[in-house]
Formats: structure tokens, sequence, C-alpha cells
């Protein structure tokens, strides 16, 4: 650490950038790579291997009965349907470059790689997470209006499928134009969004894709629920002096039938 401090001390006073810009990507490197033991790699490594495979067979096995079986083509299931798939891209496309990294513990498939990976896993978990914001808009208008499943509400879906990866995509393809980017995050075996260089250009973007991509679908996921909550609360409060009254009506027909 002493040599390495030493030659960019040397490098500065020789000016070169180039010598300057390799040394510190070196110290960066080193830095990351050794914030985990051999035993936590291990460790993330073996999870990482369970959360591929059955996330792999899982969402397989939901993808197949829904290309099987015809009833099960609703259009909520469509939405689930969409959920599964970006899960399932993520298990094929991210975890084993991830897995393989923390089984060698460093970053195997070079810088490239690392931008292809934060920007496909960044993406994929954005749709999951549109979708499921979807899917609880969809459950609100099926409760609050008409249940029976028509081509309007398959329009519908297959409008909010193809707007949650509109919009995922509005909110990862920045980072490949210059604002922000995709790099190495925690120990070095994993890339995603810049999340700690303090500049305007970076500090911008993460609290722009914090309110759109988090704090928003959040909002409509509560919002919809909650109003699910209040309409069932109310239909149960509406039902119970019925239901109290049920028993004593039956009871008082019981006693007066003729012997």
């Amino acid at each position: 650490m002493i040599a390495s401090n030493l030659s960019v001390i040397s490098c500065r006073r020789a000016n070169s950038a180039p010598c300057l810009s390799a040394v510190e990507e070196h110290l960066e490197a080193s830095s990351s790579y050794r914030t985990l033991s051999p035993t936590g790699h291990l460790l993330v490594a073996v999870t990482l291997g369970f959360i591929g495979t059955f996330g792999i067979l899982n969402n397989l096995l939901v993808l197949v009965l829904f290309c099987r079986y015809k009833v099960l083509r609703s259009p909520i299931n469509f939405l689930l349907v969409n959920i599964c798939l970006s899960d399932l891209l993520v298990c094929v496309l991210g975890t084993p470059f991830s897995f393989a990294a923390s089984t060698q513990g460093r970053w195997l498939i070079g810088d490239s790689g690392c931008v292809w990976y934060g920007f496909a896993n960044s993406l994929l978990g954005i749709v999951s997470l549109i979708s499921l914001a979807v899917l609880s808009y969809e459950r609100y208008c099926t409760m609050m209006g008409s249940t029976e499943a028509d081509a309007t509400n398959y329009r519908k879906v297959a409008g909010g499928v193809v707007m949650s990866w509109v919009y995922s995509l509005i909110w990862t393809l920045p980072p490949l134009f210059g604002w922000s980017r995709y790099g190495p995050e925690g120990p070095g075996t994993t890339c995603s969004v810049d999340w700690t260089t303090r500049t305007a250009n970076n500090i911008s973007y993460i609290i722009c894709l914090f309110i759109f991509c988090l704090i928003v679908p959040f909002l409509v996921i509560v919002f919809c629920y909650g109003k699910l909550l209040h309409a069932i609360k109310q239909i149960l409060l509406n039902d119970l002096p019925i239901l109290v009254k049920a028993p004593i009506v039956i009871s008082i027909h019981f006693i007066t039938l003729p012997s």
C-alpha cells in the first residue's frame, strides 16, 4: 500500500495522466476486492447458487404451466408471467456471473461485462417492481369495477406490460450515455449503478432513480392495497349485523316449528 501511494505521488509530480489513472484504478480495485474474506466470498457464492438454481426452476415452471394450460391465461396472470420472466432473466443473465465472481473473489468478465451486468440487472429489477405496481392497480380497478375478463382487460394488461419495460429502459439507459455510470459495487464481485461517487451528475441520477423507480411504485402499491383493504373492511362491517342476526332468526324458526 505504501509503494502504491508513492507511485501515485510520483505520477502526480511527473504530471503523467495515464500513469496516475492506472495507479488509482489499481488502488480502487485492490481496496474493493479486500472487503470480504475468502469465507465471506464462499458464503455469498453458496447463497447465489441457491437463489439462481431455485429461481430458474420455479420461474421456468410457472412459464411452462402458463403456456400449457389455457385456463391460466387470464389478464392478471399475464402480469405475473411478466414478473416471472424478468426474474428468470436475472437468474440466467446475471446470477451466474456474480456466482462465478464470488467463487474467485474478483470480477471475471472485464469492464464491458460489468456494464452489461449492471444494466441488465437494473433493467430487470425495475421491470419487476413496476409490474408489481401495475398488478396492484389492476387489482384495485377490478375490485372497484367489473370483475369480468374481456378483450379490454387484456389490452390494458398488455399495455401495462409494455409500459413496465419502456419505463425501465428510460431509467436504465442514461448511465450508458453519461448520466452516472455502471461499475463495481460492494466486494467487487457484482456491478450496479455507481452509488458512491459524489458528483452533481451522479447524485442527480441517484435521486431521480430513487424517487421514480422506488418511491413512486411503492406509493402506488400502498395506495391501491390500502383502498382495497378499506373496501373489504366496509363490506365486512355492512354484512356483520346480518351475520349476527342470522343464528337468532334460525333458532326462532326452529323453536316455532310444529311438533
